[in-house]
């Protein structure tokens, strides 16, 4: 399904149905499509939102979390939304959480799936092979417990990014500042509701990640789904939904 993707005041988003918000951040490699699902499934209850991150548009020395999360800031700002659901995948979970440190005032709950921000086991410190189209299909296959996950098309765009010199440098920048940025004493002073829904089989964020995020963070409930990698609202997009479901519904009691 192809979303309409707006362009205002210099940023790029998807907006779907009406209702509470639901702001939905991708990761890394992450694009619009990864969120597909969820937008289908939420857009006749909420009013569901994607902006598109900066990653690659960013000046090199000021590549980081710290600075998407302040982008963020602005969108909403831009949108003037208020008491919404922040929703993050990978990168974008990360950047939920520094965004949410410095706006609980805004922010109704948390939803993190494979967030990063205590340890990730990314694709590393380079890309030794990037021209090797199979070896970037083993590395986007990685991402899930399904390799047939990785469709041609995931695995094509890929391919394209990390062979663009420009784009590739700014994903390493963003990567090793996501490492870098550990946020393991500062997760206790996160109070508001927070939903860690976890693919049992991802490698990039493993279980052990869910279960220090959940003991870390004050009012967090963690969620499973078997058989099932780094981005669950991909692999296993019936159950993730159903997760979220059950936690939206607990919200309004």
């Amino acid at each position: 399904m192809e979303f309409v993707i707006k362009e205002e005041k210099g940023f790029k988003y998807v907006e779907e149905g009406e209702g509470e918000a639901l702001i939905l951040l991708h990761g890394l490699m992450g694009a619009l499509s990864n969120w597909e699902a969820v937008i289908n499934e939420f857009k006749g209850r909420y009013r569901v939102i994607i902006p598109m991150l900066p990653i690659y548009d960013l000046p090199l020395l000021t590549t980081g979390v710290k600075t998407l999360s302040k982008y963020l800031a602005k969108f909403v700002k831009f949108k003037q939304l208020d008491r919404f659901v922040l929703l993050g995948n990978s990168l974008g979970g990360h950047v939920g959480l520094v965004y949410t440190l410095s706006h609980q005032d805004k922010v109704k709950a948390l939803v993190l799936a494979g967030s990063s921000g205590l340890y990730e086991n990314a694709f590393g410190g380079s890309f030794p092979r990037r021209e090797n189209y199979e070896f970037i299909k083993e590395k986007v296959e990685f991402t899930f417990f399904d390799p047939a996950t990785a469709t041609k098309e995931l695995v094509d765009e890929v391919y394209a990014t990390v062979n663009d010199r420009h784009k590739v440098i700014r994903i390493l920048a963003m990567a090793k500042s996501a490492i870098r940025h550990n946020m393991a004493k500062e997760l206790k002073d996160i109070k508001i509701p927070v939903c860690l829904i976890w693919g049992k089989n991802d490698v990039v964020t493993p279980p052990d990640v869910a279960l220090e995020f959940n003991k870390l963070l004050p009012d967090a409930e963690l969620n499973w789904i078997a058989q099932c990698g780094h981005a669950p609202m991909m692999e296993r997009p019936q159950e993730f939904n159903q997760h979220l479901h059950q936690f939206l519904d607990r919200l309004k009691y």
